[in-house]
């Protein structure tokens, strides 16, 4: 018997190059062969020049690169800078399942990009890069400042100082003032209750039995220290917010609005929300009112901005939007039936934000996103009920920035009434898998 003849696939980039990206060097492949097309370069400004020649002497158009770690971004950027167009493409996209090594895996990146088969991975713009910098900056920033509270609450504990049971913030006004007059050596319980602010709801009394401790010097060195350290990093987030804030303006600054124009009031707590109107800088930017929508915060409004920024006009739809944020469930099919419907893992700061305001929603007022909330968590608990909201919260913010409608939250009344009609088609359903006649179920309900 003759063997069939089995169609070559079609190169559909043919001045391509495949790098893999390493945090020493990178091995670049311009073609299949190991010994001819492929190079090794070093990782400095002056590597990336020699490299940028080597692949404009091969004619090379298009370069396809792997997203490791932090490695890739000054070379993504250096190669865009020269003119070639840059595909950026995420692990699995490029897993080889022959042996591993960096000249294997650079030519076999080589070959998918040349067949036509990566799809690059979602790059900010110029502009929200920089916002998107500063952010995350911002959110380290938070992040270190809580660990140094946690330090100072413990030294504190370990004192037997329990200021933490009497108040509920110790960097709040009172205990930012207590922690002051211990730092300045003040050790009567008495004393240091006088610093109460009157909306403490603890008496005097109380505080100053919380603050009969164990003075230890090496705990008072180390509340010190953190302390300060504290103080340190919420200066920086400051000076942070306020480069966000003249960026946004920046950006914004052409755009002006309605003097009839009335945005949200809603009230915007929380200690590490940021400072500056982002209300309006958010309006702006968008063109829509983002705080309307339940739950929202400002840290949601500033992540959204700052993560997705002007890219959120590539999704060609909410459906889209969501699978980005991996929000969406990864219905995997075998036989004609769903197998699994597990929503992706990944660790997006928008789908976190997102997971973030969807937790707090049930503690707002009664609304349909509400309902929507309490009523999955009671069929599949409260994670999937996070998910969900999380995921409806998204699809409502594509659909108002995209088709610029103001966020409506639809009648409760109606909502109540559509639930209503489902749960009775549902019980004729199963009457008629029950082959149940009118008789039976008359029996049935007396």
């Amino acid at each position: 018997m003759k063997q069939k003849k089995f169609e070559s696939m079609a190169v559909v980039n043919p001045f391509a190059a495949g790098i893999d990206v390493g945090s020493k060097s990178h091995f670049v492949a311009v073609g299949q062969d190991p010994k001819k097309d492929v190079k090794e370069f070093g990782v400095y400004s002056q590597d990336h020049e020699m490299m940028i020649n080597h692949l404009k002497s091969h004619g090379i158009i298009t370069v396809a690169m792997e997203s490791t770690g932090s490695y890739w971004q000054s070379l993504f950027f250096a190669l865009q800078n020269a003119g070639f167009e840059v595909l950026l493409v995420s692990g699995h996209q490029t897993k080889n399942v022959r042996a591993k090594t960096d000249v294997k895996d650079c030519i076999w990146i080589q070959k998918l990009h040349s067949l036509g088969l990566l799809r690059g991975c979602f790059l900010p713009d110029k502009e929200s890069a920089k916002l998107r910098t500063l952010q995350r900056h911002r959110s380290s920033l938070i992040e270190e400042s809580a660990k140094m509270v946690n330090k100072i609450q413990k030294a504190m504990r370990m004192m037997n100082l329990r200021l933490d049971v009497v108040i509920s913030d110790i960097t709040g006004k009172t205990g930012t003032a207590i922690i002051r007059a211990i730092i300045d050596g003040e050790r009567d319980g008495q004393a240091l209750s006088l610093l109460t602010d009157p909306r403490i709801k603890k008496s005097r009394e109380e505080v100053a039995r919380a603050l009969q401790g164990n003075w230890d010097e090496e705990l008072l060195y180390e509340m010190t220290d953190c302390y300060q350290i504290y103080t340190f990093l919420q200066e920086r987030m400051k000076s942070c917010e306020q480069r966000l804030e003249n960026l946004l303006v920046e950006y914004t600054q052409e755009i002006h609005l309605e003097n009839d124009l009335v945005l949200s009031s809603k009230q915007l707590k929380g200690k590490n929300q940021p400072k500056f109107n982002l209300p309006v800088l958010s309006y702006k930017f968008y063109g829509v009112d983002l705080f309307a929508i339940e739950s929202i915060s400002s840290s949601t409004v500033l992540t959204l901005i700052c993560e997705i920024g002007q890219g959120i006009y590539n999704f060609n739809s909410a459906k889209h939007f969501a699978s980005f944020l991996r929000l969406a469930p990864n219905n995997r099919v075998s036989g004609g039936k769903v197998v699994s419907s597990r929503t992706p893992k990944g660790s997006n700061k928008l789908a976190l934000a997102l997971r973030n305001a969807a937790n707090t929603i049930d503690k707002t007022k009664d609304g349909v996103l509400t309902r929507f909330f309490k009523r999955v968590a009671y069929r599949k608990g409260r994670g999937a009920a996070i998910t969900a909201t999380a995921r409806k919260l998204a699809v409502i913010i594509w659909n108002m920035i995209i088709k610029g409608e103001r966020y409506q939250p639809g009648n409760l009344d109606q909502y109540q009434k559509e639930m209503k009609d489902r749960m009775i088609a549902s019980i004729k359903k199963k009457m008629l898998s029950l082959n149940m006649s009118a008789d039976e179920l008359n029996a049935a309900l007396s």
